[in-house]
């Protein structure tokens, strides 16, 4: 086996050493790995006279006089245009970071990092959980503790009462057999279908309404067992109702029961398919309802991670080696305890922590909803359905990031750490179980997701040595509701409120509300900080009309509507969200001033025009309807929307309407050159400003949303799953097809650059500047020390 991939320059007195070498190692894979490299890993420039890689030096990267003359001047070699924005690989950045990443993210070289693969049995020290290697592979979610002999027990039931013989309501409420592992309800033993979920109202008899039109009640406190188990055909059954019988109408069936859990399809359940898992456990493991089982020689939450025993020739892509270094005496002992892989990278690097699975598997395995915090599940032929969760945002994330050639093993090496706590997966299944009870936490989903990164705060200042390096400056969390104890990290949102305005909870929803936190558990600070956070785009579908079609791409003239909302618009319309709070009024005096729809009174807005569409009858072709529009409204909904999302994948210009509160990039990206912002006490006169731009400005800002929508949009997450089903069946989707055909920056590689202008012009990072490292860059562009 050959473990040079790259050009090196070695004498011939070294070959023969490392001739015996290889030769051990590949003893050692022989038998249980058999490979044949393919002819990208062999050496094409062997027989010099040092092991030094060709076009690097031993003390960092040599750069020429061309290269580092410009550096020493960026204002003058990259001016800013007159919208104060510099363009950096087709985006209009803020001046200053435009500047940067020209100069010096345009010429950043690969440099050498050693990844260690270890023999190891625990990835790390979990005092409550573990973190389970090819050496208790055998093991599940359903066990706990070092030796993972402790079976985990979840039950679906609060205590019983008299009055409530199965306990108060919470959504895993069972009445039949409890998976203990999961808290999850099944049909059980005894049953024709014992693995049938008896989800929530499933199981339980139902109240008749007391007037007319009312919603049809569940009674929770009455078990409907004769119903569910009966193998009476002509009564409404569910646990021995037989799926072919049933579809012929043959048979009744209760029609309060689906198929609500992941992994299952059909409408009874009858269709087992592929569970939704972090990167679908990379090939290397298998997915369990949202836990991955990793083969022998694998370990991590995706699998992702080799250890010794597994070949280098199946070694992910983001970890392959220029070389590998077999430690002395590994022939003499008989086996190897790690092996240093070097490994050509470029910076910023970032460190992921193995958590605890209550952080992240644990959240996924037990969904009572198959479709919470997810962006995908699957079809009854295992092929992708995504899914509409703006939430699956923080997956889309956290997958690129572990399948990212940015990603490293090495603390000592990395650049920024991301903690992987799924809060999106906290708030969605806030009430779904006992164990993610809000009792005690005055039913605030904000309260549980705060203990949650608490909790994952104290374990990695216990367990790792890395926070108190920065005091956690240099960690990324996914958190709005942080704790006071991380808020000096990064914080990766989707809601950029800065309370300069709206300097309280914003949203309409009781559960989400924290205004009643107390300060010394949240803390004083806002949910989000410009100089340094980061609001993400809301994770939007792959829309295959919308790419084939490139509605992106159409020009000025076909667009014939000025202004476009189309959404809820609050109490005064039929259907719409009662609160007042609901928008903080925004979206509400948006209508009273320009609704083109009748309102409960039958009124339309104060100054409707015919170009102005502003209306809650949601329309049976929405994309097209923004996609014919010059402006698009951003307005809050309950808190977060995804409108700016919508707007610019569909190339209409943004019209932003929230004061003080920031949308995805802006603290980053130049949104005067592609959006419009208006105040909120400027809302009567939003037309009278908008038909004040001219066509010239018109025209560059459409120019602008055509070149940066890819930006918006996690086109790296999307082609991971289109590896992976072209892997796994040798067929990929309509989507993929069409996402393959993008060339352009996407979320993540946006995401990537800030990473990298964060590292060298973020003051504080001064204190780390004693810290020798190869960052592949000149001088010039790296932060000074004090």
């Amino acid at each position: 086996m050959m473990f040079f991939l790259q050009k090196w320059k070695c004498s011939w007195s070294l070959l023969a050493t490392v001739a015996s070498v290889l030769a051990l190692v590949s003893v050692a894979h022989l038998f249980l790995f058999p490979l044949a490299p393919s002819l990208e890993y062999f050496n094409k420039g062997q027989g010099q006279k040092s092991c030094t890689p060709i076009n690097a030096s031993t003390s960092g990267v040599d750069y020429d006089e061309k290269n580092l003359k410009p550096s020493l001047d960026l204002d003058h070699r990259f001016p800013a245009d007159s919208h104060k924005s510099v363009v950096y690989r087709g985006a209009p950045w803020k001046a200053e970071i435009g500047r940067w990443l020209s100069g010096c993210d345009s010429i950043v070289a690969e440099v050498s990092i050693i990844e260690v693969a270890r023999n190891a049995k625990m990835t790390a020290v979990v005092k409550e959980f573990a973190i389970m290697s090819w050496d208790n592979a055998g093991a599940f979610m359903d066990f706990l503790s070092e030796g993972c002999s402790e079976r985990l027990h979840l039950d679906c039931n609060y205590p019983s009462s008299p009055e409530l013989p199965y306990g108060p309501w919470v959504v895993s409420i069972c009445p039949a057999s409890c998976d203990t592992t999961r808290a999850m309800c099944f049909c059980g033993e005894g049953t024709k279908y014992p693995h049938r979920p008896v989800a929530e109202a499933c199981g339980f008899k139902t109240k008749l309404p007391t007037a007319s039109g009312d919603p049809t009640l569940i009674d929770w406190e009455k078990a409907d067992l004769d119903n569910i188990f009966t193998t009476n055909g002509s009564k409404p059954g569910w646990c021995n109702v037989d799926p072919t019988e049933a579809y012929d109408l043959k048979v009744q069936y209760k029609e309060e029961c689906d198929c609500k859990y992941d992994c299952l399809l059909g409408r009874f359940c009858e269709i087992p398919v592929h569970c939704t898992c972090i990167n679908q456990c990379s090939g290397h493991g298998h997915c369990r309802g949202g836990f991955c089982q990793c083969h022998r020689g694998w370990y991590g939450t995706d699998c992702s991670i080799p250890s010794v025993w597994t070949s280098v020739g199946e070694w992910p892509r983001w970890l392959r080696p220029a070389h590998v270094e077999v430690p002395d005496g590994a022939h003499l002992s008989g086996s190897l305890v790690n092996l240093d892989a070097v490994v050509k990278r470029k910076r910023p690097l970032i460190y992921v922590y193995d958590l605890p699975p209550e952080f992240n598997s644990l959240l996924l395995e037990g969904r009572h909803f198959k479709f919470e915090c997810v962006n995908r599940i699957y079809d009854d032929k295992n092929a992708t359905y995504w899914t509409d969760q703006l939430y699956g945002a923080q997956m889309a994330i956290y997958e690129s990031i572990l399948a990212s050639p940015h990603r490293t093993l090495d603390g000592e090496e990395a650049d920024f750490f991301f903690v992987p706590v799924l809060d999106s997966c906290i708030i969605t299944r806030a009430d779904d179980a006992p164990h993610l009870n809000m009792h005690a936490l005055g039913g605030l989903r904000s309260s549980l997701t705060l203990e949650f990164y608490k909790k994952a705060h104290d374990h990695i200042v216990e367990q790792y040595p890395f926070w108190n390096r920065s005091s956690g400056r240099d960690h990324i969390w996914g958190a709005c509701y942080a704790p006071k104890e991380i808020w000096n990290s990064m914080m990766l949102v989707h809601w950029g409120n800065t309370n300069s305005k709206h300097n309280h909870s914003t949203t309409a929803y009781w559960a989400d509300n924290w205004d009643s936190i107390s300060s010394d558990r949240r803390g004083n600070h806002p949910c989000f900080d410009p100089f340094k956070d980061i609001v993400l785009p809301a994770w939007k579908r792959p829309d295959v009309a919308t790419l084939s079609s490139k509605r992106w791409s159409r020009p000025r003239e076909q667009r014939k509507t000025l202004f476009y909302f189309n959404g809820n618009l609050g109490p005064a319309y039929a259907g719409g969200r009662p609160e007042t709070t609901y928008s903080m009024g925004i979206r509400q005096k948006v209508a009273e001033e320009f609704g083109s729809s009748p309102n409960k009174e039958g009124k339309l807005g104060k100054q409707h025009a015919e170009d102005v569409i502003v209306t809650p009858l949601r329309s049976d072709n929405y994309h097209e309807g923004l996609a014919s529009s010059i402006f698009c409204g951003v307005m809050p909904g309950d808190g977060w929307s995804g409108r700016f999302e919508d707007s610019i994948l569909q190339g209409c210009i943004p019209v932003v309407i929230q004061d003080g509160i920031y949308l995805p990039f802006e603290n980053i990206l130049n949104y005067e050159s592609f959006a419009v912002r208006i105040r909120e006490d400027q809302i009567p006169n939003l037309i009278r400003i908008l038909r004040g731009i001219n066509e010239t400005e018109i025209e560059f800002k459409l120019e602008n949303v055509q070149k940066i929508w890819q930006r918006f949009l996690y086109r790296d997450s999307i082609l991971l799953e289109a590896e992976r089903q072209k892997t796994a069946f040798g067929r990929v989707g309509d989507w993929a097809v069409q996402l393959l055909q993008l060339i352009e920056d996407d979320v993540f590689a946006t995401f990537i650059q800030i990473l990298h202008n964060k590292l060298h012009n973020e003051p504080w990072r001064q204190q780390l500047a004693r810290l020798k490292k190869d960052f592949g860059l000149p001088q010039e562009c790296l932060i000074r020390s004090k």
